[in-house]
C-alpha cells in the first residue's frame, strides 16, 4: 500500500492564504484553529538593497489529508484551491521524484 503525502513548494508561493480558507472550511474548523497555516517570513533587506518576503504553508496536527475527500477520488482541499499550484498531493515514491527536479525550497508532509 501506497503511503501519501503534500510536497510544498515553498519558492513560488504567493502568500494568498487559499490553502488555509480551503482546509478550514473542509475540516470545519472554528476561527483561528487551522489544517495549515500560512507563516510569514520578513519582510528583510538583501545586500542588493531589494526586499525579500517568504510565505511557507505548514499543515498542522489538524490535517487529515482531507481523509474523507481522498476516499472519495479528490485531492486535498489545499492543494486544489492553491492558486500558485505550489501544493502536490500524492505517493512519496511521485513526491520524491518531483522532489529531486525542483529547487532547494520545497518540502513533504506526512500527516
Amino acid at each position: 500500500m501506497a503511503t501519501y503525502g503534500l510536497m510544498i513548494d515553498n519558492e513560488y508561493c504567493t502568500g494568498c492564504h487559499s490553502c488555509e480558507i480551503a482546509c478550514r472550511n473542509e475540516l470545519d474548523l472554528p476561527k483561528g484553529q487551522w489544517g495549515i497555516k500560512l507563516l510569514e517570513l520578513g519582510p528583510w533587506k538583501k545586500l542588493d538593497g531589494k526586499w525579500e518576503t517568504k510565505f511557507v504553508p505548514v499543515p498542522t496536527t489538524y490535517c487529515t489529508l482531507c481523509a474523507e475527500r481522498v476516499e472519495a477520488g479528490g485531492i486535498p482541499a489545499c492543494a486544489l484551491h492553491c492558486l500558485a499550484d505550489v501544493i502536490e498531493y500524492g505517493t512519496l515514491e511521485e513526491l520524491a521524484v518531483k522532489m529531486a527536479e525542483k529547487g532547494k525550497q520545497c518540502s513533504m508532509f506526512l500527516p
